[in-house]
């Protein structure tokens, strides 16, 4: 005849379970806590990865071997966790088309290198706020300010907003300081730091006081005056600013650095970029 169990010895066996559940959050709890203290610390998140393991299948990743130059400067290990982002940025966001525009592999895999790319020094690189790229052929008109744009980052509609064709032009010629794909991510991922909390979130405003502030710096001021090496744009306000920044730190790091070491260093610590050569 089976005994049933009373209740005590119900509650019993499942102690040891209980004492792991506990102790696990508790040790998850410090592991926070020190994640924290050492991105303060150091300016930079103490993983960047816990597991890489998605993979870009050939015709996608002939893509970027072929035509993304940032990708060829990575070592394996980092072309692993590259291939990684770009895989889930594809299947988190939804590519539309506009005017007939038919989105091929190409278009995709080219769009979501450009932001996988920015926000490679980051742990939280996806981009949250971000859930449509929609794709025009040219430019496009834009009831935002009633006239015709490049690119935009429409926050509400959760939407970011290319030109193809310059976005195109803009990753062909790396070395020119304009480039859509950056100019535009940079938009999003500013936005995105404003309203999170998490460790990015917190260095990239730490930093961006910093860059801020060396603009106030009169030597600065002068330089920049002087030597105009900043296209005019990035003076319509501080978001142009960081977006103007950060195509010319992707594209022209060692004559940035050259130019403006400290506006270099801030901007290298709010992305986080320590590879491939910067």
């Amino acid at each position: 005849m089976m005994l049933l169990l009373q209740p005590d010895q119900e509650i019993a066996w499942m102690a040891p379970y209980a004492y792991a559940i506990v102790l696990f959050g508790f040790i998850l709890f410090l592991f926070r806590v020190f994640e924290n203290w050492y991105a303060s610390k150091y300016n930079k998140p103490l993983f960047r990865h816990y597991w890489v393991f998605k993979k870009l299948p050939k015709v996608q990743l002939d893509i970027i071997e072929k035509e993304f130059e940032f990708y060829k400067k990575l070592s394996e290990k980092h072309k692993r966790q590259f291939q990684h982002r770009v895989a889930t940025f594809i299947a988190e966001k939804k590519f539309i088309g506009r005017e007939n525009l038919e989105v091929t592999d190409r278009m995709k895999v080219l769009i979501a290198s450009a932001g996988c790319m920015l926000s490679f020094g980051r742990k939280n690189y996806e981009y949250s706020l971000i859930n449509f790229i929609l794709i025009y052929p040219k430019e496009f008109y834009s009831a935002i300010n009633d006239d015709y744009h490049k690119g935009e980052f429409n926050p509400r509609e959760r939407a970011l907003v290319l030109s193809w064709k310059d976005f195109e032009q803009g990753n062909k010629v790396a070395d020119d300081n304009m480039n859509l794909g950056i100019h535009e991510f940079m938009h999003a991922m500013q936005l995105e730091s404003r309203q999170s909390k998490d460790i990015d979130a917190v260095r990239f405003a730490k930093q961006f006081q910093n860059i801020l502030v060396q603009l106030t710096d009169q030597n600065v001021k002068n330089k920049l005056d002087e030597t105009r090496y900043f296209r005019a744009y990035a003076f319509t306000n501080q978001y142009e600013f960081m977006a103007v920044l950060a195509e010319y730190f992707i594209e022209s790091p060692m004559d940035f650095k050259r130019h403006f070491p400290k506006l270099y260093s801030h901007t290298q610590k709010l992305l986080n970029f320590t590879f491939a050569g910067y």
